[in-house]
């Protein structure tokens, strides 16, 4: 019995090594030198069309057709799909310069279903590059540009950085979330570019060629139906690659229920990605003998920070207290290792990129920050979400 539990045990400290050491590698190549951007083709800019899904988003959708607007190619199209919207959001939008769809569909709910309207109604006038904003994002001048050109020129998605600010009166909890977003969704990408390796779509800044968007089943109501995109768009080999040049940039919302909202929708939905595609991703990158999809795999695998954490102090303290019984110290070192290496690798990546976001007595936080998660996980096994809800602005 007792040898049975020593296995298990180091078995369980040697699978925590996989998300914990990749992570380490992409986090350690963000700190490498920035290499030369890649030249972009002289070629006029191919023809794009900008999506913006929007439901009840009157307060902000002038600002994110203007920041579009204002830097759309001569032969580019902006479609916002007023999505089961109660309020003024196609009449902003239309004034503001965006050709407007209504869709009306109570039944079926989630962004997935407003990008495959979209998609239908472009299908009548194909442009050569789509590109899916959400509609509380606003995009950095040249980004439509920039990820077109990068989108054409490979013939594979591509993915703009993606910010989050911090919403006004910031608490700690609030600046250590937007610390973990800028990990996953611009230390982490940057250290997989540097490396010549894809990364995961992101929501927003997404800009895909038009011909295979026309090929895939985005009429879902899924909770993480970007990743769900990239993974599905992975095992047909059109991996994703990142654009830092390129941005969009939202902000995380003020009020209590909107942030778990948020949250819970991004890390439900991130596990479930994980059960559904990890084993196929790694049997086809098996069968295709390809580097860059098992990298694609192993970086779907990286659990939620928050949630890493959680079990990383999980096994720590399992294999301490059977240390204390028994004496076994091989598990205690592994797991020891791993929490070490978690530890500096989010300290490099605070001291090179978040300085400005989280100061060191607030990232003293966020072990309480991690502790409060564990109700949310805990509800992804005994009664997960699956209905798609709107975050509350």
């Amino acid at each position: 019995m007792i040898e049975a539990i020593n296995f298990v045990l180091l078995l369980l400290a040697v699978a925590m090594a996989v998300p914990v050491l990749f992570l380490a590698v992409q986090l350690g190549a963000a700190l490498l030198p920035a290499s030369t951007p890649a030249q972009l083709s002289s070629a006029p800019c191919p023809r794009v069309a900008v999506v913006v899904p929007a439901h009840n988003e009157e307060a902000i959708i002038a600002r994110t057709v203007d920041s579009i607007v204002a830097q759309l190619p001569p032969n580019g199209r902006l479609l916002v799909v007023a999505d089961n919207c109660t309020d003024g959001t196609a009449q902003i939008a239309s004034r503001a310069g965006a050709e407007v769809t209504l869709r009306r569909d109570a039944n079926r709910v989630g962004k997935g279903y407003a990008l495959d309207q979209g998609v239908r109604i472009l299908s009548a006038d194909p442009p050569q590059v789509a590109i899916f904003v959400d509609a509380d994002c606003e995009v950095g001048q040249g980004s439509l540009e920039i990820l077109a050109r990068h989108c054409a020129t490979t013939g594979r998605p591509a993915q703009a950085q993606y910010s989050m600010l911090p919403p006004p009166s910031a608490s700690s909890a609030d600046k250590i979330s937007q610390l973990a977003w800028m990990i996953k969704t611009l230390v982490r990408p940057l250290g997989s570019a540097r490396l010549g390796l894809p990364c995961q779509l992101m929501g927003s800044g997404m800009a895909l060629p038009f011909e295979i968007v026309c090929q895939l089943n985005l009429a879902t109501g899924h909770l993480a139906e970007d990743q769900k995109l990239g993974a599905e768009l992975a095992l047909i080999g059109k991996l994703p690659h990142f654009c830092p040049q390129a941005r969009v940039v939202s902000q995380l919302p003020q009020g209590e229920s909107g942030k778990r909202q948020q949250r819970t929708r991004w890390e439900h939905g991130h596990l479930a990605i994980i059960g559904e595609f990890f084993l196929p991703l790694i049997r086809h990158a098996i069968s295709r003998r390809s580097l860059r999809l098992l990298a694609f795999a192993l970086d779907l695998c990286v659990p939620p920070l928050s949630l890493l954490v959680l079990l990383l102090a999980l096994t720590e303290a399992v294999t301490l207290f059977w240390f204390a019984a028994i004496g076994l110290v091989c598990p205690l070192i592994v797991s020891s290792a791993e929490l070490g290496c978690l530890a500096v690798s989010i300290g490099a990546a605070w001291w090179r990129f978040g300085q400005g976001a989280v100061s060191l007595r607030e990232l003293a936080a966020v072990p309480a920050y991690c502790l409060l998660k564990i109700p949310s996980f805990v509800r992804f096994f005994v009664n997960r979400q699956i209905d798609w809800i709107r975050t509350e602005r």
